[in-house]
């Protein structure tokens, strides 16, 4: 059985502007958010943006509603991400954005990120390079710290 993963709306986007959403989908993975996120993509997409939730994303209700503190610190994604990947007992979230990957350190999970499963691609054998994707995403807007896509690209030997 594949491992779950509870995965917020930035990856998402970014797997969007890379054009690797159907790379993703063939990771040993399944993957689950919460209306939340849909919610996010939905709202994006009313305003042009150009991602849609793909079809191998299953999306789970959360058994209680957000708290106020937690919508406090994080936006509604991540929070309830965290909260889906603690429901359901999960390990792993894929979360970008910084506070949402502390927050959920904070509380047990473990975290990767959207070039994470990027290079998990990589090492998969789905693509050849990481590079072009991270060029890509950059491109449309997708900003990654040049020091993390440094060492990130010396990992996969890029």
């Amino acid at each position: 059985m594949s491992e779950r993963i509870a995965i917020n709306t930035s990856p998402l986007i970014a797997f969007g502007k890379m054009q690797a959403l159907d790379i993703i989908a063939q990771l040993p993975y399944e993957f689950i958010s919460p209306a939340q996120v849909e919610a996010e993509i939905m709202n994006g997409a009313s305003l042009g943006y150009p991602v849609a939730l793909p079809g191998w994303v299953n999306v789970l209700s959360l058994q209680s509603p957000l708290t106020p503190v937690a919508s406090l610190a994080l936006d509604d994604g991540e929070a309830a991400v965290i909260q889906l990947a603690l429901e359901q007992r999960l390990t792993r979230v894929c979360i970008d954005e910084l506070k949402g990957r502390r927050a959920a350190l904070s509380v047990g999970l473990q975290v990767v990120g959207s070039l994470g499963l990027l290079g998990r691609a990589k090492t998969k054998g789905l693509i050849s390079a990481a590079r072009p994707f991270i060029e890509q995403a950059q491109q449309g807007g997708i900003y990654y710290d040049a020091n993390l896509i440094s060492t990130f690209l010396q990992s996969l030997g890029e």
